[in-house]
């Protein structure tokens, strides 16, 4: 069986069982990283164990790999969702940020399933946007630290978050030369699923969801 529909269907059954996204910044149980290993393991689990983080990064490498502009775009998200984990460390306030990191979430996904729209600029403000809020999400556990662990964290969060972006960005390629059809029942297969996520996250954040 192709490896990349394994990818998407295991994606949409995840999607389906996705877990409070407050989950997402408790890496180390709670506690504050305090050494240089304990940044870097929460900065390399975070965005693995926040299904929507995974959901939203994954779908970022898809959609770089659809507009045809190589990996550069994927820059705008990693790069914003390091500004926005240094926001929280600085206490800057953004209301309903877990609200605006299950929307992102699923915007990124209907942008996937439309599969129209992918202009360079409006791609690259949606990538800075949510990797923005993203980043803020995620920032919380790290607020207080000593710059050890927090330069730690950082540094894990940019390799993570890379190399799920770049392993999905591959898959769309490969599923892509395929055949049109293959292709884009794959790549739609996975937005929808990236969709449910967010909506779910968004849904347990307005409360209207347990």
């Amino acid at each position: 069986m192709r490896y990349p529909i394994r990818i998407a269907f295991a994606v949409a059954a995840l999607a389906l069982f996705a877990a409070d996204p407050a989950s997402a910044h408790h890496m180390m149980g709670g506690k504050l990283p305090q050494t240089f290993t304990q940044g870097l393991l929460s900065g390399l689990g975070h965005p693995v164990i926040g299904l929507d983080h995974f959901a939203a990064i994954i779908g970022a490498g898809i959609i770089a790999a659809l507009i045809g502009r190589g990996f550069a775009p994927v820059l705008a998200f990693t790069t914003a969702m390091i500004a926005g984990v240094m926001l929280h460390v600085a206490r800057a306030d953004i209301p309903a940020a877990e609200l605006l990191v299950g929307l992102s979430t699923a915007a990124i996904g209907l942008l996937i399933v439309l599969r129209s729209g992918f202009g360079v600029l409006p791609v690259a403000i949606l990538f800075a946007l949510t990797g923005l809020v993203h980043g803020y999400a995620l920032g919380e556990s790290i607020v207080g630290a000593e710059n050890t662990p927090l330069g730690a964290y950082l540094a894990g969060l940019l390799v993570i978050q890379s190399l799920i972006a770049a392993g999905a960005f591959a898959a769309t390629r490969f599923v892509a030369a395929r055949g049109v059809s293959f292709g884009s029942v794959a790549v739609r297969t996975a937005g929808a699923a990236i969709m449910l996520v967010g909506g779910a996250a968004a849904a347990m954040a307005a409360g209207l969801a347990g």
